[in-house]
């Protein structure tokens, strides 16, 4: 029964679509062109703004993007640390929080445990440490 449904369904498509032909289709080249000028001047205008921002100094920048609350991060990991949600929140990579589930909530749980108590202790007086910290063991 399947298979008449598909037969069917493929001839219905086939007659549906036989009647399209190329030549009602027409292609304009000189609006595609001034769409073109138009992008490209919209995307330089953009990138001169841009270009303003960007002059500010490396130290705000990096202190703006790396300002994590550590209550966040806590409260993350103690509902969340067996998926390493907290540590994506601090900037981690992908496979580390991969790994987290991989190993059945960090080493069967042990892995969130730590890194609550070490965050707990340690985030209080340096929180930067945490932050975009690339080694599985945040430590």
């Amino acid at each position: 029964m399947k298979k008449i449904l598909f037969v069917v369904a493929l001839i219905c498509s086939m007659a549906t679509f036989s009647n399209v032909e190329a030549s009602n289709y027409q292609v304009n080249d000189a609006k595609i062109d001034v769409l073109f000028q138009n992008a490209s001047s919209t995307i330089m205008m953009n990138l001169a703004d841009m270009s303003s921002d960007m002059m500010t100094p490396a130290a705000t920048f990096n202190s703006s993007v790396k300002s994590k609350s550590l209550a966040a991060a806590l409260v993350l990991d103690f509902f969340l640390g067996g998926l390493g949600i907290h540590r994506f929140y601090l900037g981690t990579k992908v496979m580390t929080g991969i790994g987290y589930i991989l190993t059945c909530g960090g080493f069967f749980g042990i892995m969130p445990l730590v890194d609550f108590v070490v965050l707990a202790v340690n985030g209080t007086a340096n929180m930067d440490q945490f932050v975009d910290n690339p080694k599985f063991f945040m430590w």
